[in-house]
């Protein structure tokens, strides 16, 4: 029970994550906005390792994690951070369900997993094609949405390497020591990023940004992260993935709702054509496997 509740808590979370990305933004600046939640983040998980009396472990699979972690927390989320800027945020969850795509193949090519089946590959086509239609609609926005379709995917990538690295180095760590690790060295590389390109505190904070900031540092990076690791701990990276299946729809009806954002025929074109590549992702060699069982099975039973 207690991993089907941590699935759907995700699924949650990140369906709210990128519009609390999009506010949190607006009035700091996105560098400000992130470093500041990863802090909150920070503070929350130390102290609940003190309060768990949760010692950190540092032999060399640990170190490696918390590297493998950081990728994450640092590079991923900056990227989607500085993304949230120039598109919709109901966007950012559409483009990151391709993130199980990108983990099948990171998966056959770094832990030889067999995720390149002529399912899996059909499902790459459909995928294609529904990025070609959300790049097609960010044009009607400008270049910068362009821009932020592309720091988007680097953000998709990032993470998806990070889900495979932690599988293969197999340290079997807490999932709350992951996250603690990983915070660990992403948040000084945060607040020195800030230092050096922006560098100006800022003056106010509005609610909405502060709310945001708040939110996003303690629900989605101490509670988000930890269930995200525990999932990843006990299922397999491309079925951990495969959470980005509900989160776009959500996140789009949302942001549409509350923030107003637009939702055209075309955003809709390449949302269900992304959706349908993650179902076909999952499911297409299933079915056909089990029709192709069923057939043989008939014929079997004929030919006696």
């Amino acid at each position: 029970m207690r991993i089907p509740l941590a699935y759907i808590s995700i699924i949650l979370i990140w369906a709210t994550t990128p519009l609390a990305i999009k506010w949190s933004g607006e009035g700091p600046g996105f560098l400000f906005g992130v470093a500041g939640r990863m802090s909150i983040g920070a503070a929350c998980v130390v102290t609940l390792l003190l309060l768990m009396r949760q010692r950190l472990a540092w032999h060399r699979k640990a170190r490696q994690t918390y590297l493998a972690v950081a990728l994450q927390i640092y590079g991923s989320m900056l990227a989607v951070y500085w993304a949230a800027q120039f598109i919709p945020s109901g966007w950012i969850s559409v483009i990151f369900g391709l993130s199980p795509l990108i983990t099948a193949l990171l998966s056959a090519i770094w832990l030889r997993e067999r995720s390149l089946t002529p399912g899996k590959l059909l499902s790459y086509g459909f995928g294609i094609g529904g990025l070609a239609v959300m790049f097609g609609s960010a044009l009607q926005f400008g270049p910068e949405a362009v821009l932020g379709i592309a720091g988007v995917l680097v953000s998709a990538f990032l993470q998806s390497a990070s889900a495979v690295w932690v599988q293969r180095i197999q340290a079997k760590l807490p999932a709350l020591s992951q996250v603690a690790g990983g915070l660990l060295l992403a948040v000084p590389a945060y607040w020195l990023t800030w230092w050096l390109i922006d560098g100006q505190w800022p003056e106010s904070l509005p609610p909405a940004s502060l709310a945001s900031i708040v939110y996003l540092g303690v629900i989605a990076t101490t509670i988000g992260f930890v269930l995200y690791y525990y999932v990843l701990t006990h299922l397999a990276a491309t079925r951990v993935a495969l959470i980005t299946l509900l989160s776009p729809v959500l996140a789009l009806m949302l942001g549409h709702t509350v923030n107003h954002e637009p939702l055209t025929m075309k955003i809709a074109t390449g949302t269900a054509l992304i959706l349908a590549a993650l179902v076909m992702h999952e499911y297409f060699d299933r079915v056909t496997g089990y029709l192709i069982r069923k057939t043989t099975a008939k014929c079997l039973r004929s030919s006696e």
